[in-house]
């Protein structure tokens, strides 16, 4: 029979509450109360903003052990009350994978960071190519791509150095010049000394100009068909490069006075970029009453054309390690000069009839000795003014630049002046290439980047050309691109197109500021000014391994036993002429 309501609420019981029985010894006031010690820190009752412990994927129980060390609960300093006691069996069970892996790793170093070659399209922040390595780091996969840039099909990656770069030995070079023991060193100037230096000065005057200029042959601006480059041909033409002091135009000006300082392009553009300079170099100074000539030696490094001279990882000497004779540093200057001596022969059209005259001929050739026509070629003595405010007398400097080539402008009909200079590829696959795109399939599509390329690699040659030109009040400055016709051979060369460039926003571009120049140039000639000999021989010394330059006192007779008796020579057809 059902019980009714009322004989439910009856069979209660009659105290004030209802159910199990209550205790007071685990109360206090109370409060239910479990034992603490004072090294128990108090945390969060709950935290939902945090991943749970028992839940897999970014770091699993190593990252929750790692974010939780410090919370600790409380009560936990002691045996829990409330602690359930886990069956034996059930500590030792634990759970086996045995899924295959789809990608072989082979671990190494410490934290077993892995190293993955790819090759293809690949992950997301690996642009496909072989040779790239990917670093997948040890927090739940997140991955940060570490480019080798070893390959010649991977695509854009910064290098930010190998895992065993922290340990690569620091080159030794050799100097430029034997440093003899009567040398008497002056002064050392580090390079955070000369970027800080600043001149502002005019744009220059023009005071004479001599030789002439054949026309640019404009089909080389037109990119070439694949399998179709033109060869760089050897045209043996007579191209002179003259120190100041052998200058007979420079010897004219000095006698009446027309400035205080003499040099040519090729060696104030390497003392205007001297903070830009890894390898060594020099420059011969010499005084004379109150006149300055800055020279460079015979065979100087100034000459030469250097190849990724401020690339990351540049080309090694055989002392090295480097086992490729044809790709040695001075075996690639030597290459790159001789590619810019005829390549500038080359692109030109070499006609009696439409030639561009300047005031004067070539003062150096003397058709009765060379047997070999003049090459195309322009010299402007142009003056700048260095003088300061505080200055009494006026500081006047006199460089000899040089011209290349001239062009008539599409809208105007002007003549334009040229300044044509190559730059060549040995071998983008190989050792202190510096991580050059090839060339061949990327200078069409990709030119800025391969510009770009040479602008890091090359940064000193790149910005002396680039200052030769606005010396010489150039209009334009055409680039040429030059690759081997196989990385192996150093004899033949294609060319796979020119571009040309506005100097002064190549400089901008470059981030190349003259007045910087102008203030290197005025911090020197101060120097040679300040002492006290009227007459006197000085060089100026890049060391080869440091950051710095240094300024020696030399005896008046050195060198001069080096200086052919013969005076100016023309030089032969292999490149020598050097217009770095």
């Amino acid at each position: 029979m059902p019980m009714s309501l009322a004989d439910i609420v009856a069979s209660l019981p009659s105290d004030e509450t209802w159910g199990p029985p209550t205790t007071t010894g685990a109360l206090v006031d109370g409060v239910p109360y479990a034992p603490y010690s004072k090294g128990d820190k108090l945390g969060r009752m709950a935290d939902w903003t945090t991943e749970g412990k028992d839940r897999e994927g970014r770091g699993g129980r190593q990252q929750y052990n790692r974010n939780y060390r410090d919370q600790q609960v409380y009560g936990a300093g002691t045996s829990s009350l409330f602690a359930v006691q886990v069956a034996e069996d059930e500590s030792s069970f634990s759970v086996v994978d045995n899924t295959r892996s789809s990608t072989k790793t082979r671990g190494f170093g410490r934290g077993g960071a892995t190293f993955i070659r790819g090759r293809g399209r690949g992950a997301r922040d690996q642009r496909g190519g072989r040779g790239t390595f990917q670093r997948v780091g040890q927090r739940g996969g997140q991955q940060n791509a570490y480019y080798d840039n070893r390959g010649g099909r991977g695509g854009r990656g910064r290098r930010f150095g190998g895992w065993k770069d922290y340990d690569k030995p620091q080159r030794n070079r050799d100097s430029s010049v034997n440093i003899k023991p009567d040398w008497q060193m002056l002064e050392e100037i580090d390079f955070n000394r000369l970027a800080k230096l600043n001149l502002e000065t005019s744009t220059g005057e023009d005071i004479d100009s001599y030789g002439f200029l054949y026309y640019y042959d404009r089909t080389y601006d037109k990119p070439p068909v694949k399998n179709t480059e033109r060869k760089l041909n050897v045209v043996d033409r007579a191209a002179y490069n003259v120190t100041t002091s052998q200058d007979p135009i420079i010897h004219e000006l000095a006698e009446k006075d027309e400035a205080t300082i003499f040099a040519t392009d090729n060696i104030l553009s390497m003392l205007m970029c001297a903070p830009r300079s890894v390898y060594s170099w020099d420059i011969v100074i010499t005084r004379s009453g109150n006149k300055i000539f800055l020279d460079k030696r015979d065979g100087s490094s100034l000459d030469m054309v250097s190849v990724n001279e401020n690339a990351a990882d540049a080309p090694l000497e055989a002392s090295e390690g480097n086992k490729d004779q044809i790709n040695f540093p001075n075996a690639l200057a030597l290459e790159a000069t001789f590619i810019n001596h005829n390549f500038v022969n080359q692109t030109v059209i070499e006609s009696e009839n439409s030639k561009y005259e300047m005031q004067h001929e070539n003062p150096f050739y003397n058709p009765s000795e060379e047997t070999e026509p003049l090459a195309s070629k322009a010299y402007r003595y142009r003056r700048f003014d260095l003088s300061l405010e505080k200055d009494e007398d006026p500081l006047h400097l006199i460089v000899r630049t040089e011209l290349d080539a001239v062009v008539k402008n599409n809208i105007s009909g002007e003549d334009q002046f040229l300044v044509v200079k190559a730059l060549n590829e040995f071998d983008h696959k190989a050792q202190g290439s510096g991580g050059a795109l090839d060339w061949r399939t990327k200078l069409t599509s990709q030119r800025g980047a391969v510009v770009a390329t040479e602008m890091k690699n090359n940064s000193c040659k790149l910005a002396r050309w680039t200052v030769q030109s606005i010396l010489a009040r150039a209009d334009v400055m055409k680039l040429g691109f030059v690759s081997r016709t196989t990385p192996k051979s150093n004899d033949r060369h294609v060319i796979l197109g020119v571009v040309g460039y506005d100097p002064r926003k190549f400089a901008e571009q470059m981030n190349l500021n003259l007045a910087n120049g102008w203030g290197i140039v005025r911090t020197i000639v101060d120097m040679i000014r300040g002492m006290d000999k009227d007459n006197g021989k000085y060089v100026l010394v890049k060391d080869p391994n440091k950051s710095l330059l240094r300024l020696y006192e030399v005896p008046r007779e050195t060198f001069e036993e080096e200086v052919d008796g013969e005076g100016l020579g023309a030089e032969d057809g292999t490149g020598e002429e050097g217009q770095e």
